[in-house]
């Protein structure tokens, strides 16, 4: 068995391998350029690039690559060698400073929303210094942001880079007026609970739907599923667990904090969480984390699956976003402490969160909005579409408190009692743990649970850190003003409670009744769909807040707009056009065929004996061939519905198009070929069942 501590990281040019491989003079001026937004010196680039190559080669890379997030939602890399020639008709291992900087890629071939044309190709890849560079394979790999010939960000680290620095402004604004005059950095944490499915490759090959939308569009409800609970924190088979070995050892030779790992609740379900890290750099490892899943499956005979709903009817797949503030020198300013209602500094920062969700509820709805986690949002396994928050008994005890004027008694400590001398004892925790809420706070961090589970957390992150950087700012203006510090700062939080306590929910986020609730009566947004949410980008407070605080221009948050509306609009045409496909060509001859076989049966036993009624036959061709008629109408009906989003205009319309026509039709066909799956015998239907895919990793 290996040591980790002897490999882990070993793949990564991080903190320790600098330190031993740059000067002192070089080594103390990347560590400023990190920590404190220095400027970077050409001369110490120079350095940094000769030692990342020496490092590289001797870990055996012959290419390097300029890293990036563009706006497809995976990453991108194009190698180059580290050859150059050499007089004597050889060569030499060379790479500079000025190639560890700057890198063009081809910036019209990737999602651009109109502010690149095809013949514009020139973009440009910018070494991002706060995220260690790796190697992946021969190839070492450089983190880097990826912005247009124009300066137009194009990928989800540069505005995520944006977006930290906001926060970081106004936070130190706050920090000081507290008298806290040593912070010169406040960062955001990250730890990204990652689920996925894994299914035998042998049977993903023979799915087309699997193949071409990493969904299935058509499956019949086995037997059993999920209604056990026996598969949640069950006991790990050989093969996944041989499996998650192989994926850990990997992630960690990548310096990614892999911890915790387990059964999720659906079977042929698991999840993979890490300890926190930097936003930026959690972001970079789960992009990294994603890639790895599916590259070590593959090893193992495996197909990862990370769509936010791969079977229907079983529980799908999300990303839990557990966020949090942390100063230089590690206080974490979410932290209550022992006693929350004299914490000043953490309630104004709990506010500034509380705020800030509530003013831009649609910005967090739609930083999580694709065509799949539409499918997931809402079910039982996942929050509503509803934004709300989760405080708990204790913090919710202490805002009320404040706002009314009253005094505190506190959260006795409760002693959980289990009735055997020899369990030991411990307190219970003052707050409970909501799974049906979209955004917890869970003890000093806030864990955002609508992230589906292909998304970068780019995203999320990016609305969240801007939305709170605007709360600390509008905060900060007004104390910094102040003539009674205490006085306007008590007022402040008193307000900011009255004002946003409509977005505070303790109770069951599942319930009916709740939604009915926030909103007729609390006045909360209800965006069900990706074309519901995603327009609202482009409301003005929405831009004006984003553009205040530089992390978008307004031309940058018009094109995302229109890449994720086209991007939703391309997900469900595959998906119909698949289902349209596999209708024709596989399920409906499916059903033919068991029809003739089923009729050439009866035949042959009238053959022997008139008197045979053949009624079991009879009964199942009667509804197959009404199943099989329905399939064909549907199929039509389908086909229809998406010839007519040629003739559409714009993106937006086209969204609307697909929510209110295609999606239905999709349902329809489904709903007859899956009524066809649960009458056809098994050796006439032309792929894997529900009940192999879900049970057959042994």
């Amino acid at each position: 068995m290996k040591n980790v501590s002897d490999f882990f990281g070993c793949k990564v040019f991080d903190d320790r391998v600098m330190k031993a491989n740059l000067s002192a003079k070089v080594y103390r001026s990347l560590r400023k350029t990190i920590d404190e937004g220095a400027k970077l010196d050409i001369g110490v680039a120079n350095a940094v690039a000769a030692a990342m190559k020496d490092w590289a080669v001797d870990h055996g890379a012959t290419h390097y690559t300029h890293w990036f997030q563009p706006l497809t939602g995976v990453t991108a890399e194009k190698h180059d060698g580290f050859i150059s020639p050499s007089p004597d008709g050889g060569v030499i291992m060379e790479f500079s400073g000025k190639e560890l900087i700057k890198g063009e890629p081809d910036a019209s071939s990737f999602p651009s929303g109109g502010l690149r044309a095809t013949f514009e190709a020139r973009g440009y890849t910018a070494w991002d210094p706060t995220s260690y560079a790796f190697i992946k394979g021969n190839t070492l790999c450089i983190p880097t942001a990826f912005c247009s010939y124009g300066g137009e960000a194009l990928d989800k680290k540069t505005p995520l880079l944006r977006s930290m620095e906001a926060l970081n402004k106004q936070a130190i604004r706050i920090l000081h007026l507290f008298g806290n005059d040593d912070v010169k950095c406040v960062r955001t944490s990250v730890g990204p609970e990652q689920e996925y499915f894994l299914i035998t490759k042998e049977m993903y090959e023979q799915r087309r739907d699997l193949r071409f939308t990493g969904r299935t569009l058509f499956g019949a409800k086995p037997p059993k599923g999920q209604e056990m609970d026996d598969h949640y924190f069950g006991v790990i088979k050989p093969r996944v667990a041989a499996y998650m070995e192989e994926l850990n050892e990997e992630l960690w030779k990548l310096g990614i904090l892999a911890k915790t790992e387990h059964n999720e609740v659906a079977p042929a379900q698991h999840e993979l969480a890490p300890i926190y890290t930097t936003t930026n750099i959690a972001t970079d490892h789960n992009q990294l984390t994603m890639e790895i899943m599916q590259k070590v499956a593959a090893k193992h005979g495996l197909v990862c699956l990370l769509h936010e709903k791969p079977f229907a009817g079983v529980n799908g797949s999300g990303k839990h976003n557990n966020w949090s503030l942390t100063a230089d020198g590690g206080v974490n300013l979410l932290s209550p402490g022992e006693t929350p209602y004299e914490n000043a500094q953490f309630l104004l920062f709990l506010c500034a969160v509380i705020k800030a969700v509530d003013d831009y509820q649609d910005l967090l709805r739609l930083s999580v909005a694709t065509a799949g986690n539409d499918h997931r949002l809402g079910a039982n396994e996942a929050p509503p579409a509803v934004i709300s928050i989760f405080l708990g008994e204790e913090l919710n005890g202490v805002l009320e408190a404040i706002e009314t004027g009253t005094p505190y008694a506190g959260t006795e400590k409760t002693q959980m009692k289990l009735g055997v001398d020899v369990l030991p004892k411990f307190n219970r925790d003052t707050t409970d743990r909501n799974r049906t809420s979209p955004f917890a706070f869970t003890g000093n961090k806030f864990e955002f649970r609508m992230l589906g589970s292909s998304n970068s957390i780019a995203c999320a992150n990016i609305m969240l850190n801007s939305a709170v950087a605007e709360s600390l700012k509008i905060y900060a203006d007004r104390l910094e003003k102040a003539e009674n510090f205490e006085d306007v700062l008590h007022e402040m939080i008193r307000k900011t409670i009255k004002d946003h306590k409509h977005v505070i929910f303790n109770g069951n986020g599942y319930d009916d009744t709740w939604i009915k609730e926030a909103v007729e009566k609390r006045g909360l947004l209800n965006y069900r769909t990706t074309p519901d949410c995603m327009p609202h980008l482009l409301d003005e407070k929405n831009v004006r807040m984003l553009t205040s605080h530089k992390v978008f221009s307004e031309a940058e948050l018009k094109s995302r707009c229109e890449i994720m509306l086209e991007n939703y609009c391309k997900t469900v045409l595959i998906e119909a056009n698949t289902m349209i496909d596999m209708a024709k060509t596989e399920i409906a001859p499916a059903v033919s065929a068991y029809v003739l076989e089923l009729a050439n049966t009866a035949a042959a036993k009238k053959a022997v004996d008139e008197s045979i009624s053949c009624s079991y036959e009879t009964r199942l061709v009667k509804k197959l061939v009404i199943l099989e008629e329905q399939i064909a109408v549907k199929t039509d009906e389908l086909e229809e519905a998406v010839m007519k989003l040629q003739d559409t205009e714009d993106v937006e319309t086209e969204s609307y198009m697909i929510r209110d026509a295609v999606l239905g039709k999709m349902g329809e066909l489904r709903a007859a070929c899956d009524e066809a799956e649960a009458i056809t015998a098994k050796k006439y239907w032309p792929f894997p069942t529900y009940g192999d895919l879900l049970f057959g990793v042994k």
